[in-house]
């Protein structure tokens, strides 16, 4: 079996330590260099010590040879200039970071309070569902955030399906802590307590609104929580639509996909910590005339870096769960 070489820029964090994690164990990737800004120079076993391979040395970010493929786990506005340059190369970029999600320099512009560095580039890049969005033979794929990716497959076959209204959506999303990054929360100040943040200006909110279309907009709450992985999304939206023909216009789209599963009660995070799995549910609430859908997925996995492997596997034509686990873990 031929075998695709891979460089993982910005190795260091959480993100890139699941893609070291998954390409490891791919039966078709080597990930021949490992990237990292503070951390280069550092040995793998420094940095993440639970996984294999300890004495591979991180190196620069701009460090890597000529790969078939390059993941980017960086934060938001450090891929625009490291994934131009990849390209330029003829390497195939999957970017798990924000610069390339969007279609327009006014939706980006919106999301994030600034002008793109390449404007040309968005609308450009595949959106890395591969449930949902053609990829297949991309060069360039920009993978989603975790909330979106939980909204989106909650509800973008029921919008398709012309099942819900797709104004005045609403979405809550409870998320495990470690999608505020490696450092940026300390766990006494999450024992114990739950909390909202970027209540209506979430930057994740133009995205959902993109990836779900028809005209659709999105109120959006994010919700951190005292546990270390997963995230729970309830939408809700106005329906006339049975709780039978939602679910069932839910399976009709995800029965033949590996990683998706349309399941007849309240998903939990336990159940899809640890792989790239998303669990989905609906439900109809006859005395508001509301759809009430549920997803849970590993924020790190389905929402991050196995998601990012599902799209490369997609874009070089292997097969999709290749490198993947299946399975959560319990208890």
């Amino acid at each position: 079996m031929q075998v695709t070489e891979i460089a993982i820029i910005g190795a260091s964090g959480y993100a890139g330590g699941e893609l070291i994690r998954f390409v490891d164990q791919h039966p078709a990737m080597e990930a021949v260099y490992l990237g990292a800004h503070s951390q280069a120079g550092k040995t793998l076993r420094e940095v993440h010590p639970n996984l294999r391979g300890g004495d591979r040395v991180l190196g620069a970010l701009d460090g890597a040879p000529d790969v078939d493929l390059a993941f980017l786990a960086l934060p938001h506005g450090a891929s625009a200039e490291p994934a131009m340059a990849l390209l330029a190369r003829g390497t195939k970029v999957v970017d798990l970071g924000s610069d390339f999600r969007l279609d327009s320099a006014a939706r980006y512009r919106e999301a994030y309070g600034s002008d793109h560095p390449f404007p040309a580039e968005l609308g450009a890049w595949g959106y890395g569902i591969p449930e949902l969005f053609p990829i297949a033979g991309r060069d360039r794929v920009a993978a989603p955030g975790c909330y979106p990716t939980s909204a989106v497959l909650a509800l973008a076959p029921l919008l398709e399906a012309g099942l819900v209204d797709p104004t005045g959506i609403v979405v809550d999303s409870i998320s495990g802590v470690s999608g505020a990054g490696r450092d940026a929360v300390s766990f006494g100040a999450m024992d114990e307590s739950v909390h909202a943040y970027k209540v209506t200006v979430h930057r994740h909110r133009p995205e959902m609104e993109q990836a779900l279309g028809h005209g659709s907009t999105v109120v959006f709450t994010p919700h951190l929580a005292p546990m270390q992985r997963g995230i729970l999304t309830t939408v809700y939206a106005d329906s006339d639509a049975t709780a039978v023909e939602l679910n069932e216009a839910l399976a009709k789209v995800y029965d033949a996909a590996p990683f998706v599963e349309v399941i007849d009660q309240p998903p939990q995070t336990r159940w899809v910590v640890g792989s790239n799995r998303c669990l989905v549910a609906a439900y109809r609430d006859d005395r508001t005339g509301k759809a009430v859908v549920l997803s849970a997925l590993d924020n790190l996995v389905k929402g991050a870096a196995g998601q990012a492997v599902q799209c490369a596997n997609v874009m070089l034509g292997l097969d999709e769960t290749a490198g993947l686990p299946e399975d959560g873990w319990m208890p």
